[in-house]
């Protein structure tokens, strides 16, 4: 009976340690959060705009201190943010993420819009979209998200008709319903548009990649998208995991992101090509 009442006691104080020790854990996360620590994975571009925000005085007059990791790829990123590692990420379209919402059994909700940075059609052969000739060969990212928007802004150009039901997540050129030129299409990894332009006619590029490789989508794109209602898939969001939406400290990075002092420092940086977007979510966002 003495050797059951100890083996008892002893267990005992492990259950009373154990339970201090979750009790010691939730109070740091809860003295964390009261800290106004905020993790934001981003990449490129938008990792330098996040540090400049972490930085700044308006994040420091918020009360957050955000902490910034590079994260290459979107769907690490995404992840990254879906497994908790990270608090939001700021990086991708509404398009990019429903798309990734839709491989995912995790799912992620954008809480503010940033910006938009209009994606360009490039040629180094042709100075406007009516020279292209018959049979033009015409480069797309091989990424889904990416190839869909390619295909919409030759589309808006007036260059193809695509089928009714196209999917602007995972749209392909088999989805071309009329191709009156005959244009020829050959999908590339995104980053090298910039650097392939020499090879074929005419390929659409994403701002931050264009950016990357010397070009100005308003200054040297022979077309380029509108940045309304009609492109808002193409808007770019900050992105959390669902049900974390309402959290005050998460909440405060969009206000952060559209603060005067921030948008100053986006223009002059950037030349004027990450448009800044401020719209509700509940009016693009339909869960």
């Amino acid at each position: 009976m003495k050797k059951i009442s100890l083996w008892m006691g002893a267990a005992s104080l492990l259950l009373f340690l154990g339970a201090c020790g979750n009790n010691e854990t939730e109070e740091q996360n809860s003295e964390a959060q009261d800290d106004g620590m905020v993790s934001v994975s981003s990449v490129g571009s938008d990792a330098e705009i996040w540090n400049y925000i972490a930085d700044s005085d308006a994040a420091k007059d918020a009360g957050l201190k955000i902490e910034v990791t590079e994260i290459t790829g979107g769907t690490a990123s995404n992840n990254a943010v879906a497994d908790g590692d990270a608090d939001a990420n700021a990086f991708q379209s509404l398009e990019y993420l429903k798309s990734y919402n839709e491989e995912s059994a995790d799912k992620l909700v954008p809480i503010a819009t940033t910006y938009m940075e209009p994606m360009g059609l490039y040629s180094e052969k042709y100075d406007s979209l009516d020279e292209l000739p018959k049979g033009a060969q015409i480069a797309l990212a091989d990424n889904p998200a990416n190839t869909a928007r390619g295909l919409r802004l030759l589309e808006s150009a007036g260059l193809i008709k695509l089928k009714d039901d196209f999917d602007d997540g995972i749209g392909t050129p088999d989805d071309i319903a009329e191709n009156p030129k005959d244009f020829e299409f050959t999908l590339i990894d995104d980053l090298t548009g910039p650097r392939v332009l020499s090879d074929v006619d005419l390929i659409p590029i994403g701002n931050t990649i264009a950016l990357e490789g010397g070009l100005n989508v308003l200054e040297d794109a022979i077309y380029y998208e509108k940045v309304d209602d009609s492109n808002k898939g193409n808007f770019n969001i900050i992105a959390v995991q669902k049900g974390r939406e309402n959290e005050e400290d998460l909440k405060k990075l969009g206000e952060l992101y559209h603060d005067p002092e921030i948008q100053n420092y986006i223009d002059e940086k950037f030349e004027g090509t990450k448009v800044e977007v401020d719209e509700p979510i509940d009016k693009i966002w339909e869960d």
